[in-house]
């Protein structure tokens, strides 16, 4: 699972401390739910923006992600799910959504995938 932010053209205010808790409440409710059906096969990692860099061919190194990009990535996490449609279940319930993020689901390629 890929979260994905939008990327507000507008300053956003700095969240409370209560409501930071309360976004980390909810957060590691969710991530504990999923590993309590054992479904957590990595917790993942948020991403940073700052001092993120894109190379490109030719060796092209440019700072990003740049405040015109509509959505970045925020972070992931791996869940062990028999189908996609059962990992897309679980994403319905992420946090993210609730502030207007979205979660991409994709599975992992595997060495006798060919397609």
């Amino acid at each position: 699972m890929i979260f994905r932010v939008s990327n507000p053209t507008a300053p956003v205010p700095e969240p409370t401390p209560a409501e930071m808790q309360e976004r980390m409440t909810s957060w590691g409710n969710w991530m504990g739910g999923i590993a309590a059906k054992d479904k957590l096969a990595d917790g993942g990692h948020r991403l940073g923006i700052r001092e993120s860099k894109t190379v490109a061919p030719g060796n092209v190194v440019t700072d990003g992600p740049y405040t015109e990009v509509k959505e970045f990535i925020n972070g992931y996490i791996v869940v062990r799910t028999q189908s996609v449609e059962e990992a897309v279940e679980i994403a319905k319930g992420c946090p993210i959504l609730y502030g207007g993020g979205k979660v991409e689901v994709r599975p992992l390629v595997t060495p006798d995938d060919n397609g």
